[in-house]
């Protein structure tokens, strides 16, 4: 089998930052995967389930309600690996193009207070496995450490 084009890239040179994964299309549309790192593989601890189900929620309710990109989001939801997420956007989008939308983003999450979106046994299947302070404390890391001064090479695949 052919690798998929996601495990070809050199997770130990990978930092966090906001990449294009990929794109697809799909018909006449395409779609753009965002690679949303948000901890460095390999050298940090990766992030517990219970602050990215956090985070997956408010993103997910954020992304869905946004004025202008409502009617783009595909997914938003994590990686397996647990280092950061996947956004999947309709168009054809740059990383550039998207870093005002995830300081909205993160910054929405770093500031959240009340409760999660969806976090009830009717709405979610594992309601009780959330962490909002540490989605709070990773989301003002991410802003911070990465999206407040990105720079080309956390917004470009590493060779």
């Amino acid at each position: 089998m052919k690798p998929i084009a996601s495990f070809t890239i050199d997770h130990l040179k990978l930092l966090p930052g906001v990449y294009v994964s990929r794109k697809d299309r799909v018909g006449t549309e395409t779609i753009t995967t965002f690679d949303l790192r948000m901890t460095r593989p390999n050298f940090e601890p990766v992030m517990n389930t219970a602050e990215m189900h956090a985070i997956e929620h408010l993103a997910a309710t954020f992304l869905r309600n946004h004025e202008t990109y409502k009617d783009q989001v595909i997914y938003f939801g994590p990686m397996g690996c647990r280092t950061g997420f996947y956004l999947l956007l309709a168009g054809d989008h740059s990383s550039k193009d998207i870093v005002p939308l995830m300081v909205e983003l993160f910054e929405f999450v770093r500031d959240f207070t009340d409760e999660v979106p969806g976090a009830t046994k009717e709405g979610c299947g594992n309601c009780l496995d959330m962490n909002l302070p540490m989605a709070n404390y990773l989301a003002n890391k991410y802003l911070n450490e990465v999206l407040y001064n990105i720079t080309d090479e956390r917004l470009v695949y590493p060779e």
